[in-house]
């Protein structure tokens, strides 16, 4: 089995895969064509991908049964101990660090303007 997903991806490379998988939705492939096709299928998807991100997962003969790899991608497949894992990217690596010597403010007192206008009315 394999399945094949693109994301912001060219219509043209769309149609070149329903040539030998069945679209079940948009932009997800599924089928079961022959390891040298599997291969060549995802060769020309990292030639036309253009601005696009695609994910191939694929079954195999190892521990988890399948296998999976990622073209443009921010989530990584990483091998540990045999088993193939995703690694994803710190969503806090690119924050602004925070000063520890300034307090945040308080919250402002009173009633929210969306609390006023449940309770009197929209005048």
């Amino acid at each position: 089995m394999t399945v094949i997903v693109l994301t912001n991806c060219p219509a043209g490379l769309r149609g070149f895969l329903t040539r030998w998988l069945l679209e079940i939705s948009a932009g997800v492939f599924i089928g079961n064509p022959s390891a040298r096709i599997r291969d060549a299928l995802w060769n020309e998807v990292q030639q036309y991908a253009g601005q696009g991100r695609a994910l191939l997962a694929h079954t195999t003969n190892n521990e988890q049964g399948f296998t999976f790899r990622t073209f443009d991608h921010q989530w990584h497949p990483v091998d540990h101990e045999g088993v193939t894992l995703i690694r994803r990217p710190d969503p806090t690596a690119n924050a602004r660090p925070t000063s520890s010597t300034t307090p945040p403010s308080p919250p402002p007192q009173g009633w929210s303007r969306a609390a006023k206008r449940r309770r009197w009315g929209r005048s």
